[in-house]
């Protein structure tokens, strides 16, 4: 059988990055079953409502949304169920001092495969006030502006 290389993403949360403020991004392993591995092989999965809990030395990603396999018998998994995250020990208490002492979130920013495993890219991440979603959201629009005008001046010779 060949071994599988390099990585393939499956679903990434882009809202998560217009809601939160990102300060420490982590890789995690994901404790499956076979019929959710089948599932996201075919790309589905939804990291819409997801978000992770530290409870008793343990990781737990919550609400992530495997559906169920179509070709799964009566061993089907449920969609919504937590599952367990692998992370270091280190990082794991890193993660409870973080979490607890200055309030902020575990995020779910993509669920990928890598050489063959599930990982998911968890952040650490403060959630934005609606002002900073907005000054972020001109910055970048005045961003795309100056891409835009110096491409037009650059067509036309002028740069």
């Amino acid at each position: 059988m060949v071994k599988e290389r390099g990585q393939k993403v499956i679903a990434s949360n882009r809202k998560a990055r217009h809601d939160y403020t990102v300060l420490d991004t982590y890789e995690a392993g994901v404790v499956l079953m076979g019929t959710e591995v089948k599932s996201l092989r075919e790309g589905r999965a939804s990291l819409v409502d997801a978000f992770a809990t530290v409870d008793d030395g343990e990781v737990w990603l919550r609400n992530l949304h495997i559906p169920e396999y179509v070709q799964g018998t009566w061993t089907n998994h449920t969609p919504r169920r937590t599952r367990k995250l692998l992370l270091h020990r280190k990082e794991i208490e890193r993660l409870i001092g973080k979490t607890r002492e200055s309030g902020l979130s575990l995020v779910p920013l993509s669920l990928y495969f890598k050489d063959g495993k599930v990982k998911v890219e968890l952040a650490l991440a403060k959630g934005k006030k609606s002002y900073d979603k907005r000054q972020d959201l001109a910055k970048r629009d005045a961003q795309r502006e100056i891409a835009r005008a110096a491409g037009r001046a650059a067509k036309r010779g002028r740069w």
